[in-house]
């Protein structure tokens, strides 16, 4: 097995950061909706919309990133051994198979893994964006917007953010799935990955 530099320094401040924020959303969210006790009403308001502008801000930046470094790539759905990768992880994973799609600068994610970032790109943060601002921002007495509205926009964030909860709870579940449990997350903190085969420099893909 060799090493080889699969995420940057900024893919890997993004994943953190954004996994941070994601984590204070949900904390706040769901102390808001009354559901516990942690930083008291008020304060969990604040940090709610300070945290939900502050995705936003770092969603601008990554996806900046991701155009002019060509990675958006890594996140265009694709069907290329779809079944291979299923059949993986509800089977061969337990038989030790080899993993059916191999890492590179250019295919960080396996086919399953891009459908499911695609839903979340695509349908779940978006949503979650425009019911949290119209929440945040026209509830005020200057901006009234009728009760039956107003509960049908916190009702979808609230389904948004158990979806939420879901995906992360399947994400660090997925993180053990590498070639050791902790592998995945090692090559998230240091940047490298391992490979079982020989790993070549890979040439910026044409799009």
């Amino acid at each position: 097995m060799q090493k080889f530099k699969l995420y940057t320094r900024f893919e890997r401040f993004w994943h953190w950061t954004q996994m941070a924020l994601v984590m204070l959303l949900i904390l706040t969210g769901f102390e808001i909706h009354g559901n516990f006790s942690l930083f008291g009403f008020e304060n969990s308001v604040r940090l709610h919309n300070s945290s939900a502008w502050a995705f936003m801000g770092l969603a601008v930046v990554s996806i900046l990133f991701m155009l002019f470094s060509h990675q958006y790539v890594n996140f265009i759905p694709t069907t290329k051994k779809l079944k291979e990768q299923i059949q993986y992880y509800t089977l061969g994973i337990f038989r030790k198979d080899p993993h059916p799609t191999k890492k590179s600068l250019y295919n960080k994610l396996n086919p399953l893994q891009r459908l499911i970032y695609a839903g979340l790109l695509i349908l779940i943060f978006p949503v979650q964006i425009i019911t949290g601002l119209v929440y945040m921002y026209y509830h005020y007495p200057q901006n009234p917007l009728d009760a039956a509205g107003l509960k049908s926009a916190a009702v979808t964030h609230t389904i948004g953010a158990f979806m939420v909860v879901a995906f992360i709870l399947v994400h660090m579940y997925m993180t053990t799935t590498g070639h050791s449990v902790s592998s995945n997350i090692k090559a998230m903190i240091t940047g490298f990955e391992k490979e079982e085969e020989e790993h070549k420099a890979e040439t910026k893909p044409n799009a």
